[in-house]
């Protein structure tokens, strides 16, 4: 019997973890946090969720962003699925810049699976499709 335990986690799942991640707020005058929440599902089979930052002058991030950065310090850059969020719980797909850094981030990560509304799923690839190998 094999002694691994495979975790099989669903969109469901992650846009339940990215509904629990949202928590918007007015972080100063002119900056807000949390209107926007992402989970991304890693190859070992972790969660990692973040928020948005808005900030004037385009100096924020996105919530995909903060997920990611948090993978990466937890030593991962393979994303597997991810699902954003806004406000009022409705799946949003990923912005230009996220999609390419998803894709930059491992060779691999084009492969990875979107949810873009309740009944769409694409990748990563469909998303970018002009999308190029970089050697």
């Amino acid at each position: 019997m094999d002694s691994k335990i495979k975790i099989i986690t669903t969109f469901d799942d992650l846009y339940k973890a990215a509904l629990n991640t949202l928590n918007p707020k007015q972080l100063s005058k002119n900056s807000y946090s949390g209107t926007v929440a992402a989970a991304i599902l890693s190859e070992s089979g972790k969660i990692y969720t973040g928020v948005c930052i808005d900030t004037p002058a385009s100096m924020g991030f996105c919530a995909e962003h903060s997920a990611i950065a948090t993978m990466i310090t937890a030593g991962e850059n393979k994303i597997l699925k991810l699902v954003a969020v806004y406000k009022d719980g409705k799946i949003i797909p990923p912005c230009g810049r996220c999609r390419e850094f998803i894709s930059q981030i491992h060779d691999k990560n084009y492969e990875c699976e979107v949810m873009v509304s309740k009944d769409s799923i694409v990748t990563i690839s469909e998303l970018l499709p002009y999308h190029r190998e970089y050697k």
